[in-house]
């Protein structure tokens, strides 16, 4: 039950700079670039040279960070590479291999090999899977190829260029450069305004302004939230999940649940836990430029009525929530890492007896990361998770917990093909598991409207008698709570 140490926070910010697709691009170009060039650095005017057609590449990694071309839109980043080709065919052969050479040797070895041995105890032959899931990988991380190759390609073919200019005493070629630059960007501009329509709509008005009054005292003693980290929705169904199923069928399921765009797990959690979108809370990736979130959250809302929440779960949270997250140790084997969170679960629960509490589970998101969802080890670590909330909510009851507490079960995110991708809502992470159970929760009911999961929030305000963070837009999920007579 260790906790994530200062250096584990410190690394994990680290990692997100690699992991992230934005920063990503221009980290490994730069460095791509550098080591195939480390000859040439010591020689006079080789690092100024380096640097100076840098600038000249730098329009280009702007427009690459400002314009992401997520999912489909990735399979039109070949078009200005081949432009490219056409008005410069003398592609330096050997970089551009050199390249893809280190980009699988970063993803296949490096990620999906040594750095979850060493994390969460995968196989040393897990890259004879991964190497599959990297090419058919569709969301907003590194590991994206269809997405990274492209860009790389031509970053690096740009900056090369005028590399080779300055070294060889050449004009650089202003005006083509600019007018391929002047191509991208109106090419870049119509696609992602014409094309990129699939982001969930957003609720337009503030919870306060058309909420439900909230009762004075609350309906539920407690609340206790149990996050599955990156469960797909269809995959849950297929596993062999007893509790769950009961829980579920003696409850209220919302059967069309939407996560938030972009669906990665310290926006999800955001957003879920104040009410509202990335625009307004501020956290837009994994990748947190200035920590913490810009709105109330739900443990802001609940200080005001002298109640405590607490948050369970690894330390990229921390980012976004702060002091209001227990944070455990996200290295550690992956068949253990749910049983250790539940542990810490129950002392929580003993010594603090939060009004709210929230807890993380890991080892589906993990395994879907590094194994891929397709396969039969994710199906395994969701039937894991059932059988560890089983224990855990038979623990409550035991101590006497759950007379009167409302019990939430949902996923922050799905996971799409490859490997376990999430971010830019392709086919399995846009609807997730979300079921209710308690005293005051409809019993055998489905919902088939859809919601969002930013009416988290504003149901778990209404629930314990806490006002709407400032910022909450969504709606209470009313259709889910008993009429009170």
């Amino acid at each position: 039950m260790k906790s994530a140490s200062k250096f584990e926070k410190f690394a994990a910010r680290c990692w997100n700079l690699l992991n992230e697709g934005k920063p990503f691009t221009p980290i490994f170009t730069a460095g791509t670039m550098i080591l195939f060039h480390i000859g040439d650095l010591g020689s006079a005017g080789g690092l100024q040279n380096l640097i100076l057609s840098m600038l000249f590449a730098l329009p280009l990694f702007v427009m690459y960070f400002i314009y992401d071309f997520p999912l489909f839109l990735r399979n039109y980043l070949w078009i200005p590479f081949m432009v490219f080709i056409i008005i410069w065919p003398e592609l330096n052969i050997g970089l551009l291999l050199f390249a893809a050479g280190l980009y699988f040797f970063f993803t296949v070895f490096f990620w999906g090999t040594l750095y979850y041995h060493l994390r969460i105890g995968t196989s040393w032959l897990n890259f004879t899977r991964f190497w599959k899931l990297v090419l058919k990988n569709s969301d907003s991380t590194s590991g994206n190829a269809q997405e990274q190759l492209p860009k790389v390609f031509l970053l690096l073919s740009v900056w090369e260029l005028s590399y080779t200019s300055l070294a060889e005493g050449l004009a650089v070629p202003y005006l083509n450069i600019g007018l391929l630059y002047a191509f991208i960007l109106i090419y870049a501009f119509v696609l992602h305004q014409y094309l990129f329509d699939w982001k969930p709509v957003a609720y337009k008005t503030y919870t306060k302004e058309e909420g439900p009054a909230i009762p004075a005292n609350g309906l539920s003693d407690k609340v206790i939230v149990i996050v599955v980290d990156g469960m797909r929705k269809e995959r849950f169904y297929e596993a062999n999940t007893p509790f769950l199923d009961q829980l579920k069928e003696r409850g209220t399921e919302y059967l069309n649940m939407e996560t938030v765009y972009p669906a990665r797990t310290v926006v999800c959690f955001s957003s879920m836990f104040t009410g509202t979108y990335p625009s307004e809370h501020g956290i837009k990736s994994n990748m947190v430029w200035k920590l913490g979130i810009k709105t109330e959250s739900i443990f802001d809302s609940l200080r005001k009525v002298g109640k405590k929440g607490r948050l369970l779960g690894i330390a990229h949270l921390v980012d976004s929530m702060g002091s209001d997250v227990e944070t455990l140790t996200a290295v550690i084997h992956k068949d253990k890492a749910d049983q250790n969170m539940l542990a810490k679960a129950r002392k929580i629960m003993k010594e603090q007896d939060p009004d709210l509490f929230i807890v993380q589970m890991i080892g589906t998101d993990q395994v879907g990361h590094s194994r891929g969802v397709l396969y039969d080890d994710y199906l395994e670590k969701i039937e894991e998770a059932d059988a560890h909330i089983n224990e855990f909510v038979q623990w409550l009851e035991q101590e006497g917990k759950m007379e009167n507490t409302t019990l939430i079960i949902c996923a922050d995110h799905g996971q799409a093909d490859g490997i376990g991708g999430h971010g830019h809502l392709d086919e399995g992470e846009r609807f997730v598991p979300f079921f209710m159970h308690g005293p005051d929760i409809e019993k055998g009911k489905k919902v088939q409207e859809k919601h969002s999961l930013v009416s988290l929030a504003p149901t778990l305000s209404y629930l314990l008698g806490a006002p709407y963070p400032s910022s909450s837009r969504g709606k209470v999920l009313i259709d889910a709570i008993k009429e009170r007579k």
